[in-house]
C-alpha cells in the first residue's frame, strides 16, 4: 500500500488500519473505491499481494462490486474475517498502468531506462513535439 492524496482515495482500495508496526499494518476493513469523502484513510491498497490459499473460497463466491467489477478488495476483506490481514507501506515508485497516461507514462519511462531504447527513443520523441509545435 502507499499513502496517497485525500482527493484521489475514490481511485482506489483503502485500508482502514487497526494498528502500525512501522511500516506494517494491520488491517480493520477494506474499502474499494469509496465514495470521495468517506475514506477510512489515505493508505491506498497498491495491487501487490501475498495472499493464503483461503482467498480462493471467497473469490470464488465474490458477487459484482464496485465499478461493476469483481472486485479482488472485497475478497480480501471477507479473508481477513477469518483470519489477520496486514498492509505494507512500500518506498518506491508506483505506477498505475489501470489509465491511458499511468501506462504511456510508465512504458516511457521504463523504455528510457534502456540504453537501446533510449537512442531512438529520444530522437523520435523531439520530432514527435517538433512535428506537433509543442513547446518543452
Amino acid at each position: 500500500m502507499q499513502t496517497v492524496p485525500e482527493n484521489e482515495t475514490h481511485r482506489y482500495g483503502i485500508i482502514d488500519p487497526a494498528q502500525q508496526e512501522g511500516r506494517r499494518y494491520q488491517v480493520n476493513h477494506f474499502v474499494e473505491k469509496p465514495k470521495a469523502g468517506t475514506a477510512p484513510s489515505n493508505l491506498a491498497i497498491m495491487g501487490r499481494y501475498i495472499l493464503t490459499p483461503e482467498i480462493f473460497m471467497f473469490l470464488e463466491k465474490q458477487e459484482t462490486g464496485a465499478g461493476g467489477e469483481i472486485q479482488l478488495t472485497d475478497a480480501i476483506q471477507q479473508l481477513n474475517q477469518i483470519q489477520r490481514v496486514f498492509a505494507y507501506d512500500f518506498e518506491g515508485s508506483r505506477y498505475d498502468v489501470g489509465e491511458k497516461i499511468g501506462f504511456v507514462k510508465t512504458t516511457l519511462e521504463f523504455a528510457l531506462k534502456d540504453k537501446t531504447l533510449r537512442e531512438e527513443l529520444i530522437p523520435f520523441m523531439q520530432k514527435m513535439l517538433q512535428d506537433s509545435k509543442v513547446e518543452v
